[in-house]
């Protein structure tokens, strides 16, 4: 399977006008997955550890995995069809009956999320990250000017 599937790591959650921009990537390319507000920002809590007062959707199915056993193995973003992405998550159940591999269709925004929550890789299948257009360089542009604010005020005088 590994050769057929890329690890990625996020490099970055941006607001947009429209959502976020969740930058995801390894060392050789980096690409973007647009999620809504929601999901952008309930992978922003999780990132930075953000303890919340009442469970959120996520949560919920988090504890409801572990209720019944379920373990996340990973998550795979699958397929890319005019601007949007397909994922797979892939669950391990374990019981007196036997041992269990199920794959769930899911959306690739709710899927990092149990990812992160949980603490399991993300992948990308080879054929979607070979694809995707590199935003390495958009990404480092980026976070330049978040950490030096004053360089986009000069760069616009």
């Amino acid at each position: 399977m590994h050769k057929d599937v890329v690890l990625v790591t996020i490099k970055g959650v941006m607001p947009t006008a429209n959502g976020c921009a969740v930058f995801l990537g390894n060392n050789d390319k980096t690409f973007v997955i647009y999620v809504d507000h929601s999901v952008g920002n309930a992978i922003q809590m999780t990132l930075n550890g953000v303890k919340k007062d009442r469970p959120l959707t996520h949560d919920l199915i988090g504890s409801v995995l572990l209720g019944l056993g379920a373990l996340l193995e990973h998550i795979v973003i699958n397929d890319s069809r005019e601007g949007t992405f397909f994922a797979r998550i892939l669950l391990r159940m374990e019981n007196e009956l036997g041992k269990k591999i199920i794959e769930i269709d899911a959306r690739p925004s709710d899927s990092i999320v149990l990812a992160l929550q949980q603490k399991r890789p993300i992948y990308v299948a080879r054929t979607v990250f070979d694809q995707v257009e590199d935003m390495s360089e958009i990404l480092e542009r980026v976070l330049k000017q978040q950490a030096d604010p004053s360089s986009s005020d000069e760069a616009s005088t």
